[in-house]
C-alpha cells in the first residue's frame, strides 16, 4: 500500500486551503471530501458576502468550487468519501516506505495512520488534518429544511444583514443564543428571543443586556413548532388571531394575536413599552411566520417573522477520530494554543470541529493554512 504524506478529511474552507498550501509545497495531499456534501456548511449558502475579495458577494457553492479547482489545479487528489476510522498503525508493517527515510537513509521516526473509508477503501499516511467542521443542531419543526437559506439561518453575523427593518426571531437560551439575537438588533426591527424553558442557560451579564435593550423581547416557556413562508392568502384581523401569554424574566407577559396580526407587549414590566410587529407582505418563497406552543399552558399561537434564527448549538464532526486525539466534553478537537497540533503527534486539526467561537468561513481558511504549515514542518 502506497504511504500519502497527507491526508485531510473534510473539504470546506479549512479543508481546501489546507490542501491549496500543500499541494503547492509539494506533498501531493489527499482529500477525502465527504460522500454527500463536498464543500461544507457554504453549499447551502445562499448569497457570502462578507468573503474578502468579492465585493458584489459569492454564492457559497461558487466559493466551494473555486477553491476546489485551486486545490486540484496545484495537484491535490479529491476521494468522495467519508472516513469511519483512523488509527495510528503498528511501527512494523509491510507499507512503501520511501516517506520513511532521507536520501542518506535517515530514518524519520514518524508514526503511520490508516485512514478506513466508508467504502472499505484504506489510505495511508504519515500526517493527518482534520477539517470535518461541525453541524449545527436543528429545530426539527415543519418548514426549518423548506426556508433554510431563506429566512431561516443559523449564523447572525452570515445573515443578519439580509434582514434590515424586519422582525426577527431568534430560537435558544445560551451566551451564543443571546449574543446572536443582541447582535441582530443592529438590523432587525425587532428581535424575540424564544426559549423553551423558564430559565435562561445565559450568564446572567447576558440576560441583563438583552433586558435593557429595547428591540429586544424575551420569550420564555414557549417552543417553535413549524415555521410558514410564502405570500399569505389575508391578512389576519386581531379578532381571529389566536392569543398566547408566556411568562419571561421580569414578569414580562406577551400576547400574540395584536395589532395587524403581530406581536403586542402588554404588562407594565414589558420591554419595548407597547412593541408591535406588522405584518409584511413577503417574496413567495420567505418565511412569513411561526408556530409556537407555550411549553407551561399548551396553549398556541402564531408569531410574524421575517427570519428564524436558530442558535441551540453546534455538533463538531469527529466522533470518527474514537479516542485517537483529546477532545472536549462536546467533542471538539483540542489544539495547542493558537496552533493546529493535537494531543497525537502527526494530527491537526483546523476550522468548525476545533473553533467553537467564531465559526466562519474565512477563521477557517486562515486555520486550514496554519494546519498546512504545521503539518509541513512536521513532515520536514
Amino acid at each position: 500500500m502506497t504511504l500519502r504524506h497527507v491526508v485531510i478529511i473534510g473539504s470546506g474552507p479549512a479543508g481546501y486551503t489546507a490542501a491549496i498550501y500543500l499541494s503547492r509545497a509539494g506533498l501531493r495531499p489527499v482529500m477525502v471530501t465527504g460522500a454527500l456534501t463536498p464543500g461544507g456548511q457554504l453549499v447551502n449558502t445562499t448569497e457570502v458576502e462578507n468573503y474578502p475579495g468579492f465585493p458584489d458577494g459569492i454564492l457559497g457553492p461558487d466559493l466551494m468550487d473555486a477553491m476546489k479547482a485551486q486545490a486540484e489545479k496545484f495537484g491535490t487528489e479529491f476521494i468522495p468519501s467519508d472516513v469511519e476510522s483512523v488509527v495510528e498503525l503498528p511501527s512494523t508493517s509491510d507499507l512503501d516506505t520511501d516517506l520513511d527515510t532521507d536520501a542518506d537513509g535517515t530514518s524519520h521516526g514518524k508514526p503511520t495512520f490508516r485512514l478506513t473509508l466508508d467504502t472499505g477503501e484504506e489510505l495511508d499516511a504519515r500526517a493527518v488534518i482534520v477539517a470535518t467542521g461541525s453541524t449545527y443542531r436543528k429545530l426539527g419543526v415543519p418548514g426549518e429544511e423548506k426556508y433554510s437559506g431563506h429566512g431561516v439561518s443559523y449564523c447572525a453575523t452570515c445573515d443578519g444583514f439580509f434582514f434590515r427593518n424586519k422582525p426577527i426571531v431568534v430560537v435558544g437560551g445560551g451566551d451564543s443564543a443571546f449574543e446572536e439575537a443582541l447582535y441582530l438588533t443592529r438590523f432587525g426591527s425587532s428581535v424575540t428571543l424564544i426559549h423553551r424553558r423558564g430559565e435562561f442557560r445565559a450568564s446572567a451579564i447576558m440576560v441583563e443586556r438583552a433586558r435593557a435593550n429595547e428591540k429586544l423581547t424575551l420569550l420564555a416557556d414557549t417552543v417553535v413548532t413549524a415555521i410558514h413562508g410564502g405570500v399569505p392568502a389575508a391578512t389576519p384581523s386581531a379578532s381571529d388571531a389566536s392569543t398566547v401569554s408566556a411568562p419571561a424574566p421580569g414578569g414580562l407577559k406577551l400576547n400574540l394575536g395584536g395589532p395587524a396580526g403581530g406581536l403586542s407587549l402588554g404588562d407594565g414590566n414589558a420591554i419595548g413599552g407597547g412593541l408591535s410587529l406588522p405584518l409584511a407582505v413577503p417574496t413567495a418563497g420567505e418565511v412569513t411566520g411561526i408556530d409556537i406552543r407555550n411549553t407551561v399552558t399548551g396553549e398556541t399561537g402564531t408569531l410574524t417573522t421575517s427570519a428564524v434564527f436558530v442558535a441551540i448549538g453546534h455538533t463538531p464532526a469527529t466522533g470518527f477520530l474514537g479516542g485517537l486525539v483529546d477532545k472536549d466534553g462536546d467533542g471538539y478537537v483540542l489544539v495547542d494554543g493558537a496552533g493546529t497540533c493535537t494531543s497525537h503527534p502527526g494530527v491537526f486539526a483546523a476550522g468548525d470541529c476545533v473553533d467553537r467561537v467564531y465559526r466562519q468561513a474565512i477563521s477557517a481558511a486562515g486555520m486550514g493554512c496554519r494546519a498546512a504549515l504545521d503539518a509541513q514542518a512536521y513532515l520536514a
